[in-house]
């Protein structure tokens, strides 16, 4: 196969319906929007409108707020550690490359839910009290990066 013989599939491209454009085009007079109505006119603003009733964005009652300037950090539990030989540096690229985090996000903190047997250096954003607490137990060293 060559550049020039590429093909797009048939049914693929399909011309603009040019609506309006005589009765032969078979889209004129009305061009789809029927007779007469509300719907049928211009500048007919269709989202959200209920004809003049409450609409729902507006019944429902509003809850919290997102706050922007939050630190979001990506967990990894201490028995994910587990996963790494001992005497291994793991840093936030490590814990991508072995699929344990799918994104840094702001950061990678260490959380302590589970144990650690083996002692590793580990480089990261923050650490919970009892994850350090347990790194540190089993001989490793927990960085804040």
């Amino acid at each position: 196969m060559k550049l020039h013989e590429i093909r797009a599939p048939k049914g693929a491209n399909t011309p603009a319906t040019r609506k309006g454009r005589g009765a032969g085009s078979g889209n004129g007079k009305t061009a789809g929007f029927g007779h007469k109505g509300q719907k049928a006119r211009s500048g007919v603003k269709k989202a959200g409108f209920e004809g003049g009733q409450m609409p729902l964005q507006r019944r429902l009652p509003k809850r919290g707020f997102n706050n922007i300037f939050a630190t979001r950090y990506a967990t990894v539990k201490v028995s994910d550690l587990e996963k790494f030989e001992a005497g291994s540096v793991i840093d936030t690229q490590a814990l991508l490359d072995k699929g344990i985090i799918k994104k840094a996000l702001d950061g990678v903190k260490v959380l302590g839910n589970g144990e650690l047997t083996k002692a590793v250096t580990v480089q990261v954003a923050a650490y919970t009290a009892s994850a350090r607490e347990k790194i540190e137990k089993a001989g490793g060293k927990a960085e804040v990066m």
